[in-house]
C-alpha cells in the first residue's frame, strides 16, 4: 500500500517539509508515497518515524529556496515532483539545476511561475480602509492569485505596512495582520470588501495621469495581465481610455503650448513656507508629522517615526534619525543600535520605559542599493527643517535633561555642529536652557571592527549614561 500524506490548506509548506524529511529518513522511494491536498477518502498508511541516525540531506541554499517556492504552484503533482527531485539528489542520480532532466526542468519552471505570481500580488493588492481599532488604522483587500502563494507573499506586507492592521482575503486562504502578528486561516466567506471613499479619488487620479500619446497595450498587458484587472478598481476605465486615446493624442498635438502667468514665478520666489500653529496634543502632532513636506525625506520614507515614552519623563534621549527597521515598524530604536542602547541603559540603571526616546529627524533618509536601503546622514538643512517637531516634543514632555546621541542630535539640540568626539561627556545648553548631555550614538560602536576598541567604547557609553542618571538625581 502506498503511503499517503494529506497536506492541510493552511501550513501545507511546513507539513510537506516535515513529511519529506521523514520519508527521506525512512528511505521511502517516490513511487511509494503520494501527497494529497484535497483530503483523503481512503485510509492512509502512517509514515514511519525517521531513524535517529539517518543522515541529513545536504543541498544548496538556492535549491531549498526554489523548492519552497515551487510547492506553492497550483499543480497538485508538484509535491510528489519536489520529493522525487529530493530523492534523486540524495541518491546522487541528479545534479541540482540540470534542466535536461524533465522533472527538474518542470520544477524550475513552476518555481519561476510562482515567483511571478508573488510579484504580481505585491504589485496589485489594493487595500480598502475600514473601521479603525484603537490607534491603528484598519484595511482589507481581496486578491485572486493564480497559485497558493498567500503564506509566502504576505510577510512582505507585514514588513511594509507594520503600522496598520489589515486583512488580505483570497478564495482559499485569508491572511490577517493584527497588532503586529501575522496569521492565516481558511477563507470562510470568499467575497471582496466593500468599496471605500478613496476609490473614486484614486480612479480619477489614475485617469488624469494617463498619457494617450504613449499608449502601448501589449507592454501594459505584459506587466498587468487581464486576469489581474478584476482585483483593481482603476482597470474599469482602461477600455474607455484606450478607445479615446487616438483622439486625445491628436488634440494634444493640435493644442498650442500654454505658459504660466507672469506673476507665478514672482509668487513662487516671494512665498516662504511656514508652519501653522502647533496642533494640540502629542497624537495630533504625530498625525501632522506623518504628512510633513518641510524637507525631501518625508515623502520617500514609509512612515513618520515619532517619539515614544511617558509624556512626563524627566529624561529625553534623542538619536539621529530612524533606521530601516524603525522606518518599517514606526517605532524609534528597535533596530541593532536600539537593541544595544537597551542593554547599555539597563547596565547604567536607566529604565527605557521611564525615558522619552525620539530622533532629531523623524523620517528615514536612505539611498536604494538594489533591494537594500542604505542609511544616509541627514544634512544640516534637513535637521533644521525637522527641529520644529523636536521643539514641540520638548515643549510637551518638558524633560529635566536630554541626552544627544551623536553629532546630528547634538546639532538639533544645541545648534552646534562641532565634532561630537571633542564634546563627549560635556553638558551644553539646549532649547530653552535644557541641559543636554553629549555622547556617541550606539551605531558608532556597532561600526567598530576591532573588538577590543568596541568593548572599550561600550564601557565608556555605559559610564556616560550612568553620569546622566546621577546628575538627574542631584538636580
Amino acid at each position: 500500500m502506498t503511503y499517503v500524506v494529506n497536506l492541510p490548506r493552511v501550513g501545507f509548506a511546513q507539513a510537506w517539509r516535515e513529511a519529506a524529511r521523514r520519508c527521506l529518513g525512512a528511505e521511502i522511494p517516490p513511487e511509494e508515497v503520494s501527497f494529497n491536498t484535497s483530503g483523503g477518502l481512503f485510509a492512509a498508511r502512517e509514515l514511519p518515524a525517521a531513524p535517529a541516525s539517518a543522515p541529513a540531506l545536504k543541498i544548496p541554499r538556492t535549491a531549498v529556496q526554489t523548492l519552497e517556492q515551487a510547492i506553492c504552484h497550483r499543480d497538485p503533482e508538484v509535491f510528489s515532483r519536489a520529493y522525487a527531485v529530493l530523492w534523486a539528489l540524495g541518491q546522487g542520480t541528479l545534479r541540482w539545476g540540470d534542466r535536461s532532466v524533465p522533472m527538474m526542468r518542470k520544477l524550475l519552471d513552476q518555481a519561476k511561475a510562482v515567483g511571478r505570481d508573488i510579484h504580481k500580488m505585491h504589485a496589485f493588492v489594493r487595500f480598502r480602509e475600514g473601521p479603525a481599532r484603537g490607534d491603528r488604522r484598519a484595511f482589507a483587500a481581496w486578491f485572486e492569485p493564480e497559485h497558493n502563494i498567500v503564506e509566502a507573499a504576505t510577510p512582505f506586507f507585514a514588513r511594509r505596512f507594520g503600522d496598520m492592521d489589515w486583512v488580505i482575503a483570497t478564495p482559499k486562504v485569508t491572511a490577517t495582520f493584527r497588532s503586529g502578528q501575522l496569521s492565516f486561516q481558511e477563507t470562510e466567506n470568499p467575497s471582496p470588501p466593500p468599496e471605500d471613499a478613496t476609490e473614486a479619488l484614486w480612479c480619477t487620479y489614475y485617469a488624469s495621469i494617463f498619457n494617450p500619446a504613449r499608449l502601448m497595450i501589449s507592454a501594459m498587458q505584459s506587466e498587468m495581465p487581464k486576469k489581474a484587472w478584476k482585483n483593481l478598481p482603476e482597470t474599469r476605465q482602461i477600455p474607455e481610455l484606450i478607445r479615446t486615446a487616438p483622439e486625445r493624442a491628436r488634440a494634444m498635438q493640435d493644442a498650442a503650448p500654454t505658459m504660466p502667468p507672469a506673476h507665478a514665478a514672482a509668487l513662487s520666489r516671494a512665498r516662504k513656507e511656514t508652519m501653522g500653529p502647533a496642533p494640540s496634543g502629542m497624537k495630533a502632532l504625530k498625525h501632522e508629522a506623518a504628512t510633513c513636506t518641510r524637507c525631501p525625506i518625508g515623502p520617500c520614507a514609509t512612515q513618520v517615526v515619532w517619539g515614544e515614552g511617558p509624556e512626563t519623563a524627566d529624561l529625553m534621549i534623542v538619536g539621529e534619525q530612524p533606521g530601516d527597521q524603525e522606518d518599517l515598524a514606526g517605532r524609534p530604536f528597535v533596530g541593532p543600535a536600539g537593541t544595544l542602547l537597551d542593554k547599555v541603559m539597563q547596565e547604567a540603571g536607566v529604565q527605557r520605559d521611564e525615558a522619552y526616546l525620539t530622533n532629531a529627524v523623524k523620517h528615514f533618509k536612505f539611498s536604494p542599493r538594489g533591494k537594500r536601503r542604505v542609511h544616509e546622514r541627514p544634512n544640516a538643512g534637513e535637521v533644521q527643517a525637522c527641529k520644529w517637531w523636536l521643539d514641540q516634543e520638548i515643549a510637551r514632555v518638558r524633560p529635566r535633561a536630554a541626552i544627544a546621541l551623536g553629532a546630528t542630535a547634538a546639532l538639533a539640540l544645541t545648534g552646534s555642529g562641532e565634532r561630537i568626539t571633542r564634546r563627549r561627556g560635556t553638558i551644553e545648553a539646549g532649547t530653552g536652557g535644557l541641559p543636554v548631555f553629549l555622547t556617541i550614538h550606539p551605531a558608532f560602536i556597532l561600526r567598530i571592527p576591532d573588538k577590543e576598541r568596541a568593548a572599550e567604547e561600550r564601557r565608556r557609553f555605559v559610564e556616560d549614561l550612568s553620569i546622566v542618571r546621577e546628575t538627574l538625581r542631584e538636580m
